[in-house]
Parts: structure tokens; C-alpha cells; sequence
């Protein structure tokens, strides 16, 4: 649904009257009331109130945008108001409020409210947009100014050059539409018609037709994990990470109408992943590529799962628990019992999830169960040792790095079959992936995870002894060397690497003991980057654009949910400035939290979290040192404008 669409004339307040915060959303629930799209006033105004308390909708330049997905709202709905005088609104950059937009979604409208706000932050970004909305005097004069936007995309759509694009990128969460944003704007700079899909962790949106590949002068495939390829089977194609997209836009558009791009040959297959060529990739490329296909699936299971269990570890501690029954503690009370068990089942589908997506993108669909089976078998720690009942006890998990380990050769195992089987019979070709491979690479790999088992083990375990008794100095030094590589490629392999890393601390028994140092280092040093550019654009107004001060602003909702992405356009504006800045200050709250011995049970969340952390204010201390330090330092290095 198109934002113009979501606008009605009816609900527009041309000349609000209220001069504080408070009463100017009383107004505004008012009219949606008065109108019959929302049926409860004082339920509305607290769904509108409880998002205001976490962070004010007043975003910056006058714009503030309160929203609310509701019971009490009929329709959707979005309503414009303009204040001749302005509004102190507890703007985030203090200054008053004359244009607002209040979004009001119904509570089974699925993602209605945040299409809605991303539609308006496109618009609103628009040379002179702002300015004109401030001038308009009828209700008709707003849509029609926001169908003439559209027209003009539209417009350029139809120009003499057009392209299609494709945007992922491993977690599908910022990347994935930063990209998508970048290769828009810039092709509507250039003149040039383009229409962007995005696989992302909501799903496909804007999906290419047949027809929209037909008609495109090139393609360009901005990928790091698996997208449909065959489609584009003879079109002149461009690929590149993600990230490619969004620092070197420009480039990549000229590159995709040279004329000179390799035509892209498709191989058959179902889904072949982006970047597929093995000539264009080396080694560590293509086990970056594999493993981030294995950790985009099992993320989720993670965060949900890790962070149930934790709050079960939390009520129990709240509710309080014996001395004596201290064992219990996760499980003691009903409510904690509840969560626990509703996390632990998310959380033990972490390994063989991991595994299993490993061998897929590694082998396509025949490896997924091999890898599910490895990913079990390294849950479990089922060895040769184990064989007997009498020995039980000698079933020793071999956690993450077993099935890391044991994704990569499920992967490997379903390769090998596929050769070996390669010069069987056409007519035979159906039972390959229906019987040979699942049952051959299940029975392979699930012997050779017999011997891995055991060595992986031992490494794991004594990784874990390692982590768990970090203090002091050595806690110190691991904290500023993972705090810093949350920070060195915002959001790339390095960042990856290191939230990887500690993830993988997070074990039931971590959990049990208040959760992992490692993690919250991690999580500290990942929401330093983008809350030190909303620090840099306050501090230092006069060397930033206006839209590098509203991106500062927006900043401070991506660093404090630990969108460590927030940060990349300024690091990739000025990565001689900005990326030692951000290392030092990321160093520098990872090392604080390392060496005070904070643990956090919460593998992502940022603010939202914080409080499953062992020492809640001074972690948030230690994450704002970091931020204003890198701040002030990114300010200072700065160029003025």
C-alpha cells in the first residue's frame, strides 16, 4: 500500500493548535477518533505513549512521526498535521516539532506502521520536500504533493536505460535495504530506471517479474547468501557483496550499462546462489559465504531461544529461589519453567540448524540433511566412546565448533556423491536426490561425525574452561580485541566473526551462571559505531551535511538496538576518520565490560536486553564512554563541510 493511499484529507489538522507533546497527540487522537478510524481514545494514546517512553518520534528538522499498531484502530491510517508556531516535542535534536505524521495501524495489520514510516523516510529525504509540505494550505495540496513524488519515480522507470536489482545480505536486516536505498537513489540521480527485490529477513519484497527482466539493459546481483540466479540466465549481470552496493553505487551502475558485463549463464538448478563462480571467489571467500549461510538460519533460533531461557534465569532470580534449590534456578517457578522450556526447544535447533545450512549452501538442498544430522550428532556428542550404555557419560557435545566442523563436511560428503554419481543414467536421475543422497549422506557423515566428535570436544570444552574463568587482565584484552572487530568492518566478515564467536559462549551452562562475558563485549563494541555518529553529528553540526545530521540522529534507535549497520554510511563516506575512530571507542567499552567481568544471557537486543545483564547501569555506562570517545574523536578528525 502506497503511502498517498494511506492519507486521508479528512483526518489533516492544517493548523494544530497545541503547543506541548502531550497535547498535541491529544489532538491528533482526537481527529482519528472523531473520524471513526480509531474507536478508543485513552487505548490508542497509551499504545502512543508507550513507544513515545522509548525513544521520541520526534526524529529531527521538525519531522516527528508517533505510531501505533493498536486494537483500538479500524482502518489504517495515517494522519498529517502542520504547527505554524511548533511543537516542543522532545525532538532528538532539541528542536521544535511543525510537521508530523501519526501512524495508526490495526493490531492484525502485520507490518503496516513500519512500511508505513519507511515509505515516509523516503520521501521525506527528497530535496525540497520538506519545505513544500511546510507551504501547503488545502488537505488536497499533501496527496497531490505526494503523488507528484511518485510520478517521478515512475517517470524514471521509463527512462532510456533501465535495471534490476537484487539485494541480501546474510542476516537480512540492514544491509539488505541500506543497499536497496543506495542503488535507488543514485540511479534516480543518473537518470537511470530501476527496480530493486529485496531478500531480506521479512522475506522477498518487490519481486522482479519476468517481464522486469525481460526489459532490463543489465542486472546487478548485491548477494551474500543464496538468491534465484537461473531467471537471469543471458543477461549482462554485475555481482558483488553486499556492501559493494552501498559504497561504490555509482560504479556499480556504470559498470551494469558498460556494455562490457559478463552475460550470466545459469547451470539448471533450483536456486543457485550469487556469486557462484568459482573463479570469481577464493577460498576464504567461498567459507565466509557457507558459514554466514549456516549463521543467517540459526541466528534467529538463537535470539529468540537464548533470550527466553534467559528470562527465565531472570524470574526466577526476581521471585527468589532457596539457597537449597539453587540447582533449580531457570525452572523453579512456573511462569520461569514456562520459558525455559519454550526457549531451550528454540535453542536446540541452533546446532543442527547451523549445520545443516552450512551443507546446504554448500551442496544445495541434498546437503541440508546430512548437515542436520551432523549439527545433532555434535549437540548430543555421540562418539565411539559412547557406544556402550554402560558409558554414557562419555556423551561429550562437541558444541558449536562440531558442527561447524560437521556442516562443512556434510557439505563436502554430498559434493563427492554428486561426482561419483555423475554418469549415472538420465532415467535415473530422479532417484539421486530422492534416495542415494539423503540416505548415503546421512549414513557417511554421520560416521565420520563419530570421529570428529571427540577431538572437537575437547576443544570446545576446554574453550569453554578458558572463557569461564576470564578475569581481570586477560577478560581486559579479550574485551578490546572483540569490542574492536565489532567495529573494524561494521556489519562485514571481521564484526561477523567476532558476534559469531560470542554467540557460541552462549551454552545452557553459561546461561545458568548469568550468561557470557564474551557476549556482552560483543553487543557493547557492536552498539558503539552508530551511537558515536549520533554523538559526532551533535557535537560537531558544522562538518556534517543535513542529511548526515538526520542520519546521526536516526542512529541512536540503530545503535541502542545493536545495529552496529547504522554506522556504514559515514564509514564508508570517510573510513580514513571514521573506522579508527569507532575501533577505539568499540575497544574501549568492550575492555571496560571485559574487565569489570559483566555477563549478559542475551545474544541481541541491545537497550531492550541490557537488564539480562549482570550489572545493567554500568554496562550502559561502559557503552556510552565508548560512544562519545569515538565520537569526539570522529568529530574532531572531520573535515568541515
Amino acid at each position: 500500500m502506497e503511502i498517498k493511499d494511506l492519507l486521508k484529507t479528512e483526518v489533516m489538522i492544517l493548523d494544530l493548535k497545541a503547543n506541548s507533546k502531550e497535547a498535541a497527540i491529544d489532538e491528533m487522537v482526537n481527529k482519528l477518533v472523531s473520524e471513526g478510524y480509531v474507536s478508543d481514545f485513552d487505548t490508542f494514546k497509551a499504545g502512543i505513549m508507550t513507544r513515545e517512553a522509548q525513544t521520541s518520534t520526534g526524529l529531527g528538522d521538525g519531522i516527528a512521526m508517533p505510531h501505533s499498531k493498536n486494537i483500538a484502530v479500524n482502518e489504517p491510517v495515517v494522519l498529517f498535521a502542520k504547527s505554524k508556531t511548533g511543537v516542543d516535542y522532545a525532538a532528538l535534536d532539541g528542536q521544535p516539532v511543525n510537521l508530523f505524521f501519526m501512524i495508526a495501524a490495526p493490531d492484525g495489520a502485520n507490518d503496516t506502521h513500519l512500511e508505513a514510516l519507511a515509505q515516509l523516510s523516503t520521501y521525506l529525504l527528497k530535496d525540497g520536500f520538506q519545505d513544500r509540505l511546510r507551504k501547503v494550505e488545502y488537505p488536497r495540496q499533501v496527496i497531490e504533493l505526494f503523488s507528484e513524488k511518485q510520478e517521478e519515480v515512475q517517470t524514471v522507470e521509463n527512462a532510456e536505460h533501465y535495471i534490476v536489482a537484487v539485494t541480501a545480505c546474510t542476516t537480512g536486516i540492514a544491509h539488505t535495504y541500506m543497499a536497496e536505498e543506495a542503488l535507488k537513489k543514485q540511479a534516480l540521480e543518473m537518470g537511470v530506471g530501476i527496480k530493486v527485490e529485496t531478500n531480506g529477513a521479512r522475506g522477498i519484497d518487490n519481486k522482479l517479474t519476468d517481464e522486469d527482466i525481460k526489459k532490463a539493459d543489465a542486472v546487478i546481483v548485491a548477494a551474500d547468501k543464496k538468491v534465484e540466479m537461473n531467471r537471469f540466465a543471458g543477461k549482462q549481470m554485475v555481482q558483488v557483496p553486499v556492501a559493494h552496493a552501498i559504497r561504490e553505487t555509482e560504479h556499480l551502475i556504470d559498470e551494469a550499462l558498460s556494455g562490457k558485463a559478463p552475460i550470466y549463464k545459469g547451470d539448471g538448478s533450483e536456486n543457485t546462489s550469487a556469486q557462484s563462480s568459482s573463479s570469481q571467489q577464493t577460498m576464504g571467500q567461498k567459507f565466509y559465504k557457507h558459514l554466514m549461510g549456516g549463521v543467517s538460519a540459526m541466528l534467529p533460533f538463537v535470539v529468540g531461544g537464548g533470550i527466553m531461557i534467559a528470562l527465565a534465569f531472570l524470574i526466577d532470580q526476581l521471585m527468589g529461589v532457596p539457597q537449597s534449590q539453587l540447582s533449580q534456578l531457570g525452572v523453579y517457578h512456573p511462569i520461569a519453567y514456562y520459558f525455559k522450556t519454550i526457549g531451550g526447544a528454540a535453542f536446540n535447533f541452533m546446532l543442527p540448524v547451523l549445520a545443516g545450512f552450512i551443507a546446504q549452501s554448500i551442496a544445495d538442498k541434498p546437503g541440508l540433511v546430512a548437515g542436520f544430522v551432523a549439527g545433532y550428532m555434535a549437540q548430543i556428542g555421540i562418539s565411539f566412546q559412547g557406544f556402550a550404555h554402560t558409558n554414557a557419560d562419555k556423551y561429550i557435545p562437541s558444541g558449536f565448533l562440531g558442527a561447524l566442523v560437521g556442516g562443512f563436511l556434510a557439505g563436502g560428503v554430498i559434493l563427492l556423491l554428486r561426482k561419483w554419481f555423475k554418469k549415472m543414467p538420465a532415467s535415473l536421475e530422479g532417484i539421486k536426490a530422492i534416495l542415494l543422497f539423503p540416505l548415503l549422506g546421512v549414513f557417511i557423515t554421520g560416521f565420520l561425525m563419530l570421529f570428529v566428535n571427540i577431538p572437537m570436544a575437547w576443544i570446545n570444552t576446554g574453550l569453554s574452561n578458558f572463557l569461564t574463568s576470564l578475569s581481570g587482565a586477560s577478560a581486559l584484552i579479550l574485551g578490546i580485541v572483540v569490542g574492536g572487530m565489532m567495529a573494524i568492518d561494521l556489519g562485514g566478515p571481521i564484526n561477523k566473526a567476532a558476534y559469531i564467536f560470542g554467540t557460541g559462549t552462549l551454552t545452557s551452562a553459561a546461561l545458568s551462571t548469568g550468561g557470557s562475558i564474551v557476549m556482552a563485549c560483543v553487543m557493547a563494541g557492536g552498539m558503539v559505531p552508530p551511537l558515536a555518529t549520533t554523538v559526532a553529528v551533535l557535537l560537531f553540526k558544522n562538518k556534517f551535511t543535513k542529511e548526515e545530521r538526520n542520519a546521526g540522529l536516526t542512529n541512536i534507535v540503530m545503535g541502542l538496538s545493536f545495529i552496529t549497520e547504522g554506522s556504514i554510511p559515514f564509514g564508508a563516506g570517510d573510513p580514513g576518520r571514521a573506522i579508527p575512530s569507532f575501533f577505539v571507542g568499540a575497544a574501549v567499552a568492550g575492555g571496560l565490560v571485559g574487565a569489570a567481568g559483566i555477563k549478559l544471557m542475551a545474544p541481541h537486543g541491545g537497550i531492550f536486553t541490557i537488564a539480562l545483564s549482570t550489572n545493567p547501569l554500568l554496562y550502559l555506562l561502559f557503552i556510552l564512554v565508548g560512544a562519545v570517545i569515538s565520537g569526539v574523536l570522529f568529530g574532531a578528525l572531520k573535515k568541515a563541510k
